[in-house]
């Protein structure tokens, strides 16, 4: 029977894995070995299985607030595309006036 830390940081680890489809399963492990370190001061092979589900949820929620920013900057340039638009056509439209 898996221990519940171990079945919850593998459901965690399916998150962190829907939410960066363009990463192999073992450059995902080696990420997480380099936060993992960063965070403990341990390598992946001595982290503890609460300290390693502390790291993924860790990167899940940056993951989840880069995925929230990246959605928000989309966004963004059509709205500063349009005011530079805006911008040009009236720059355009003064010439005409004089």
């Amino acid at each position: 029977m898996i221990p519940a830390t171990e079945r919850e940081a593998l459901a965690v680890l399916a998150e962190v894995c829907d939410l960066s489809p363009d990463v192999r399963l073992g450059q995902l492990f080696a990420h997480l070995g380099f936060l993992g370190e960063d965070q403990t001061g341990r390598s992946l092979w001595d982290i503890d299985d609460e300290q390693l589900l502390a790291v993924l949820y860790h990167h899940r929620a940056e993951l989840s607030a880069r995925q929230s920013g990246t959605a928000k900057q989309a966004l963004q340039p059509a709205a500063a595309g349009s005011a530079v638009s805006q911008s040009s056509t009236s720059l355009e439209a003064a010439p005409e006036n004089n």
